[in-house]
């Protein structure tokens, strides 16, 4: 979210890490020694956490695991899409590949592909006992098989934390894989006016989950507009200011759950010997951000801390989350599945080198880990399509530290929107003063009307904010990474990639 900060800010927390590190670090238990994992999941979470050095946010337990942990300062989704994005980080596919093009629930239903073999049922295959808690968001079960699915309040991270303590007790010497996934800090929960100064309403705030009644056991930490700076992809008024409150607030909630997660893992000897991943699907959800590739809805944090580790580590090691799978398979000593090739009609195919079959598309990063050389880990890519059914408009991406293309392959329809993004406050407040109003970066035409490409130079653009794509100084650039996202397409099995056809 706080792409601008995150580039001041990362050489401080090098260094602040730095001192408190050695140069000897812990390295993954091997043979027998298979830990156990934990991923720790949040929903529309971005960079606001203290650890990725956020000015006022409050989330004291996330802050202490990256102590411990290693912390990415490269991490991205593939896409800002609840179900879609726990697709591809359960499977190591980008959704264009096993299915799960967007939401899986009421109507929307989108489901993966049944030949999937996802990550608790590869583990649970190994020996592993697998649970899920929270938020599942992903179809069919028995594609995300878990042994156990865990009932409890998906707003409340103690009472989760506490709920999943019996099957955490109950697996003994087993080791487990336990997915804690919250509604925190997603959108939902009660609404409340939301006004300008000229005291006009113009649309109703969501309130991420916040109530009056409050959550049982949470303490919960309410932040006072008057403190809060809008990031530059929002616009600067008191309705965004009054959002942002509610959703650190949800964040805030959410940190003490996984306060109290972490709680049960040292109570049940299980804190040292487990592998202990905090993560979120993409960012938050506002527009700019989720549904959308840019850096806010796509750049999320990764905090992972492993085994015995003790000390802090920061990495600018790009990885995104389809190398999530591969990267806890290795550790399990677990084979990754081979996929037969899965794309298009022979005419489709005699066009493009398809390979005959397919591993997983991420790749693991354990040697990033383990303090090795981070070469290789320079790139991601994305890939969105839906996100409610009403939603088509599919984007590719290519990614490194200094370029970015971004291809809307509907760009001649308008950007959709979800329906929480457009009812929140902070989009109508600006979409109702016309067209060219500044929103961010962006007027609201710009960002309903997009080019067909988007060329940035992310180095010195963060905030994406300069189309290069039609300058033509940067016409070798663009012909380059064009060809980037074809090939990764075709590498990846995309449908979509029969649309270079009409170029």
């Amino acid at each position: 979210m706080y792409s601008i900060l995150i580039k001041s800010f990362s050489l401080v927390l090098i260094s602040f890490f730095l001192v408190q590190c050695q140069q000897e670090t812990e390295k993954v238990p091997t043979g027998t020694d298979v830990p156990n994992i934990i991923i720790i999941i949040s929903d529309d979470h971005g960079l606001e956490l203290g650890s990725y050095g956020h000015p006022i946010i409050k989330t004291p337990n996330i802050d202490q695991l990256a102590a411990q942990g290693t912390l990415f300062t490269n991490a991205f989704a593939t896409t800002a899409s609840c179900s879609a994005s726990r697709s591809v980080i359960l499977t190591g596919l980008y959704n264009h590949r096993n299915a799960q093009y967007g939401h899986t629930h009421d109507y929307h239903h989108f489901s993966s592909y049944s030949d999937i073999k996802s990550l608790p049922v590869l583990l649970g295959s190994a020996g592993y006992r697998t649970a899920c808690i929270g938020k599942k968001h992903v179809e069919p079960n028995s594609v995300y098989d878990f042994d156990v699915d865990i009932r409890g309040n998906e707003r409340n991270g103690a009472k989760m934390a506490e709920t999943s303590r019996k099957f955490i007790e109950e697996s003994g010497n087993q080791p487990f894989f336990l997915y804690f996934a919250t509604s925190d800090p997603h959108r939902g929960g009660g609404l409340m006016a939301g006004g300008s100064e000229n005291n006009e309403v113009l649309g109703a705030i969501n309130r991420f989950g916040n109530t009056d009644e409050g959550y049982e056991g949470i303490e919960e930490t309410v932040y006072d507009t008057t403190e809060i700076t809008v990031p530059a992809w929002l616009p600067d008024n008191a309705t965004t200011k009054l959002e942002l409150s509610q959703y650190y607030q949800s964040v805030s909630r959410m940190d003490f759950g996984v306060g109290r997660l972490l709680a049960v893992l040292k109570e049940t000897g299980n804190y040292d010997s487990s592998i202990i991943i905090y993560m979120s699907d993409h960012g938050p959800a506002f527009a700019g951000a989720k549904t959308t590739v840019y850096e806010p809805g796509l750049r999320t944090p990764l905090i992972v801390k492993m085994p015995g580790q003790t000390e802090p580590r920061v990495t600018e090691a790009m990885v995104h989350w389809p190398d999530i799978t591969p990267t806890l398979l290795e550790i399990a000593g677990v084979e990754e599945p081979v996929y037969d090739q899965h794309i298009g009609a022979p005419s489709i195919r005699a066009k493009f080198d398809f390979p005959k079959n397919h591993g997983l598309h991420g790749r693991s990063f354990l040697s990033v880990l383990n303090g090795a050389d981070e070469s290789g880990f320079e790139t991601v890519y994305a890939s969105h399509t839906f996100h409610e059914i009403q939603m088509y408009y599919p984007m590719r991406v290519v990614r490194d530290k200094k370029y970015k293309l971004i291809w809307n392959i509907a760009s001649g329809i308008p950007y959709p929107f979800s329906t929480d993004l457009w009812a929140s406050g902070t989009w109508q407040r600006v979409y109702h003063q016309g067209p060219e109003t500044p929103y961010g970066v962006r007027t609201v035409q710009q960002y309903i009307h997009r080019d067909e490409f988007e060329l940035f130079d992310i180095e010195e653009d963060p905030l994406e904010s300069k189309n290069l794509a039609n300058d033509p100084a940067f016409a070798e650039v663009l012909k380059q990474y064009k060809e980037k996202l074809k090939e990764f397409q075709v590498r990846t099995s995309d449908p979509w990639v029969n649309k270079w056809i009409y170029h």
